[in-house]
């Protein structure tokens, strides 16, 4: 198993913190509830999931020469507000297409939060009209063009991180640092819940547990919650990402269908609109525990752990560790949800 043998390019303060969420828990009645806070894991533009992905593929780009990032993601991603971050901190410049991935009609949508952020950190930071799809887009592609026609040296980053070649790593990596995590708190997390859309920091983790796994011979359940609204092209993504990631860290085997798991249930009808599950977790998790959770992602993935958790989906008897991703500077663009006055 090769994975410590890629290079890292460290953005974050070293592993994300392990909280035990211990109010919900005891408000949900049934499995011991942790977290492990990806949302507050760097330095860089508040963090997130997509950092600890970016800092496989650092050594890349700077290896590569280029000196212009060029990635896409909604108006609001958080995505592409992690890469501006990462090119500001390398000294690199940052081409961001922003599309209109979420139908949400609000006249600050595609001005505060993380467009804001990205901005003024000084990217390129252009809106595009296009709606949803987790796939390869057009509009990437032509910014990946202009940027070379312009003289520029661009090095390409999709959406989410998810479709680049080493996008797996910063969480297959992830699982080992949960492990090391285990031995310094005495504990054992025997479920690992996490949102999903363009799917790799799920994949990642489903090859990294799946190499401990091998290691010491004990099973995880690796819960992926949907938050896309397209969930068989979700679950294909995943399933592909996690398999070329098992591959390249050499796993040795396949993975099992039951190491692959993504479910509905939690998603709405459109990715990234909230829904009354999404506003209830949201609620419960900010009165219970102070955690600020986003409408497009972690608000999805609470719900669906909170549902688990209550119908006994995870037993009582579990110790389950919801993988919060960050997302909080979307909240801004979500403002009316709160506002007495909408």
């Amino acid at each position: 198993m090769k994975l410590h043998e890629f290079p890292r390019y460290p953005l974050t303060f070293g592993p994300s913190p392990l909280q035990h969420l211990k109010r919900l828990t005891q408000h949900l009645g049934g499995a011991q509830v942790w977290a492990k806070r990806e949302d507050v894991s760097s330095g860089l533009a508040f963090g997130g999931n997509k950092t600890r992905k970016l800092e496989y593929i650092v050594p890349d780009v700077l290896a590569s020469g280029a000196d212009t990032l060029v990635s896409i993601g909604g108006y609001q991603s958080n995505h592409t507000r992690q890469v501006a971050a990462v090119a500001a901190h390398l000294g690199l410049k940052a081409r961001l297409v922003q599309e209109k991935w979420v139908p949400w009609e609000d006249p600050v949508n595609d001005k505060v939060g993380n467009i804001l952020l990205s901005r003024m950190m000084g990217a390129d930071s252009r809106l595009d009209a296009a709606g949803f799809d987790i796939g390869i887009r057009d509009s990437w592609k032509n910014a990946l063009a202009e940027v070379q026609a312009a003289g520029g040296t661009p090095y390409p980053i999709p959406a989410g991180a998810s479709e680049h070649p080493l996008g797996g790593l910063g969480f297959a990596n992830w699982a080992f640092e949960v492990a090391e995590q285990e031995k310094q708190f005495g504990v054992f997390f025997d479920t690992v819940v996490v949102c999903t859309v363009t799917g790799s920091t799920h994949a990642g983790m489903i090859a990294g547990f799946a190499a401990l796994e091998d290691l010491t011979g004990v099973k995880r359940r690796v819960i992926g919650i949907d938050a896309s609204a397209t969930l068989e092209k979700t679950r294909d993504q995943v399933a592909r990402i996690a398999r070329n990631t098992a591959a390249l860290i050499e796993l040795g085997r396949d993975l099992r269908d039951d190491e692959i798991q993504v479910l509905k249930g939690w998603a709405g009808e459109l990715y990234g609109i909230p829904v009354d599950s999404t506003m209830d977790a949201m609620a419960l998790g900010a009165q219970l525990e102070a955690m600020i959770t986003d409408p497009v992602y972690e608000g999805k993935s609470l719900a669906g752990l909170i549902d688990l958790v209550s119908s006994g989906d995870i037993p009582r008897d579990s110790t389950v560790l919801y993988a919060h991703l960050g997302g909080q500077p979307a909240a801004n663009a979500y403002h009316r949800l709160w506002d007495p006055t909408a």
